[in-house]
């Protein structure tokens, strides 16, 4: 899809800073700004370069420009500063701001048209620029461009100067390096430093500002009636392709994505090319993971597992999607796969207990589209020794109770995806028998029986342990008064809060309900937690709802999943409403119908993608991660259903 902004849309710094893009390499690494060309978190910047997706360093932060003309000089870029110092102002001379995969930038200054370009290198820690300067006045206009570095850890800006050391084509700081190239001359000056303002940081009450450095600068004279060209190459590695192969390189990539990715509908192309940003690898493991969210997350078992059948497995990439799980498998302990690499290379962390059930049945989801037996052989192992763990008991108090049913989770353990935790407080504590992670563990049960087969052995132990489970769950979480399932069995007034986890009950692979529980599960999910933007976390008329997520860190997470609006389990009430409504046209177009914000979803906030949340009370602009992995993988899985109804549909039409 094509988004295209223009003054009206952009008339100040604060209204085109509403809007920011992103650009991945398939490492971990990004670029990302507003669509103003603004830094207004510390965690963006033109070069996050990433040696793994848990080391990722701001390089190259932002980039000042201005242009000298025969009236004077101005700015193209836009910043605030901390401390008072005047912003740079170059937000009132853009024209126009496109985004179609790529960014660009059109400017008009004093009889000059300035175009920019931007564009990253796949697989390479590498950024480009292209500026095009048309002068159209009646003397020479020069364009001159500063590059600004930070040289920290992404998310740790520095609070005072850093040393650094200038090399031939390159700039240092510690073991830290960026190359540059450029088609004119590099000017090389003195170390300075400027104190950026961040707005987004501070109204989340993160710190406001940080420190960059500048020490060259590349420099464009046009003369009067002349054209000209300038670029600019930065990486963290020897440069070897210039900046106009890299964008070339870039923008065939963005079309092939989309013509690849197998879906008619536009918006579904759109999100299939916002998949692709969130797949990288993982050199420890040898193969690729998927990063939950940009700008803050890296890559999460958890949100793995919920988005690859979506961003990897619906766009028909079997290969990144054998290779994901064999990255999990690897690193199983205990029954347990990772729920966190955390960032700087420190040990794993295990705190899961659904990652370890969701590879399973993303396994039997990959088996059943590929037929790969002999995948599903070499993980049999693995698979076998998480269903043990979890029948016999593993960490964090993850166990199977006599019913058969999973509880997990004691003190200050936090085991699901509503895992907050302030100090020694739990904003949603689910220590008990959560609604999903029964759902999932019942679904592996099944897919186990009908994968053990496929490495010699018997599935009639698993089969009759899922009798067992769905007997005690129907029994147990299913509210015939009300019309929905508990969402934890832990003794407290927790267990009947009206929550979005029990759609999971209806969506997995392998379910529970009968039809007529899951359609009155469906119906009252959407009157009390459906938006069109996500479902709520909680119902509104709990007394703990919480409408506003915003302001400090605490405030935050007390609001995180007690109310906040989610749009991944949107996909799965979408799912959802389509099988208890017999996956027919009609309720294709329903579902149809109800997307058709999605457009505009998709040019809110980070340009062609989905975000993490928004407000429980009324959803507007977005929050969180301005791109979320598992928000476009549910979304995905949703118009391939769409898609698929349709197609089978105009067959028997036919």
């Amino acid at each position: 899809m094509r988004f295209a902004f223009d003054k009206q849309d952009m008339a100040c710094p604060q209204q085109a800073e509403k809007t920011c893009w992103l650009l991945a390499n398939g490492l971990g690494g990004f670029a990302s700004a507003s669509a103003a060309f603004s830094v207004t978190r510390c965690d963006q910047g033109l070069l996050v370069a990433a040696r793994s997706p848990s080391r990722r360093s701001v390089l190259v932060h932002r980039l000042s420009e201005t242009l000298r003309t025969g009236a004077g000089q101005t700015f193209l870029s836009t910043q605030s500063f901390a401390g008072g110092a005047p912003p740079e102002d170059g937000c009132r001379r853009m024209v126009s701001f496109v985004w179609d995969g790529l960014p660009l930038w059109r400017y008009e200054a004093d009889g000059a048209a300035v175009t920019r370009a931007f564009a990253m290198e796949h697989g390479s820690n590498t950024a480009a620029v292209i500026y095009t300067v048309d002068n159209r006045s009646d003397g020479a206009v020069t364009l001159r461009v500063t590059p600004s570095f930070q040289f920290a850890p992404k998310g740790e800006p520095p609070q005072q100067p850093l040393p650094l050391t200038q090399e031939p084509g390159a700039v240092r700081c510690g073991d830290l390096i960026v190359y540059i190239t450029s088609d004119h001359p590099l000017l090389w000056e003195p170390v300075s430093s400027e104190r950026l303002y961040y707005a987004d940081d501070e109204k989340d009450g993160r710190a406001p500002a940080g420190v960059a450095m500048r020490c060259c600068a590349a420099q464009l004279t046009v003369p009067a009636g002349g054209t000209g060209r300038l670029e600019l190459v930065f990486s963290d590695g020897p440069i070897h392709t210039s900046g106009g192969e890299i964008l070339r390189a870039a923008a065939r990539r963005q079309r092939e994505l989309a013509q690849a990715s197998g879906f008619r509908d536009p918006a579904a192309q759109e999100l299939a090319r916002a998949a692709d940003a969130f797949l990288a690898d993982r050199p420890g493991a040898g193969g690729k993971t998927i990063l939950a969210g940009f700008p803050f997350f890296g890559d999460w078992g958890r949100d793995t597992m919920i988005a690859l059948p979506g961003c990897v497995l619906a766009r028909g990439q079997y290969d990144a999607a054998r290779s994901i799980l064999r990255t999990f498998l690897a690193y199983e302990k205990d029954g347990l796969v990772p729920n966190l690499f955390p960032e700087g290379g420190a040990e794993p962390m295990y705190n899961s207990a659904d990652a370890p059930l969701l590879l399973v049945n993303c396994l039997w989801l990959y088996h059943r589209r590929t037929g790969d037996d002999g995948f599903v052989r070499e993980a049999w192992p693995v698979l076998e020794r998480i269903v043990r763990a979890y029948q016999a008991g593993t960490r964090f108090a993850i166990a199977m109770d006599g019913d058969g049913l999973i509880q997990a989770g004691q003190g200050l353990d936090q085991v699901t995806w509503m895992d907050v935790r302030v100090g020694d407080v739990l904003p949603t504590p689910r220590h008990g028998k959560p609604v999903e992670i029964n759902a999932y563990w019942y679904s592996a049960l099944r897919a186990l029986a009908r994968l053990a087969p496929l490495a010699g052995e018997s599935g009639a132990a698993y089969d009759r342990l899922a009798d067992k489970v769905r007997a005690s769950f129907r029994a147990k979480f299913w509210m015939e008064d009300r019309g929905y399932l508990r969402d934890v069995l832990s003794g407290t007034a927790a267990d009947e809060q009206l929550r979005c986890n029990q759609i999971w009950a209806v969506t997995m692979p392998f379910t529970m309900l009968s039809h007529e529980q899951e359609l009155r599960l469906v119906e009252t999910v959407q009157r009390h937690l459906y938006t069109p933007y996500g479902l709520r976390t909680l119902s509104p008329k709990d007394p703990q709802f919480h409408p506003f997520y915003g302001g400090p860190q605490f405030e935050r997470d007390m609001a995180y999943h007690q109310g906040t609006v989610w749009p991944y389990p949107l996909g799965a009430w979408y799912l959802a409403y389509l099988k208890v409504h017999g996956g027919t046209p009609q309720a294709a177009a329903q579902v149809r119908r109800m997307l058709e914000n999605m457009p505009a979803l998709l040019r809110e906030g980070c340009l062609g993608q989905l975000p993490e949340i928004y407000d429980g009370g009324r959803p507007g602009p977005s929050k969180g991660c301005f791109a979320q992995a598992w928000s476009v993988g549910e979304l995905l899985r949703v118009y391939e259903a769409l898609e698929n109804i349709e197609q089978e549909a105009d067959r028997d039409a036919g």
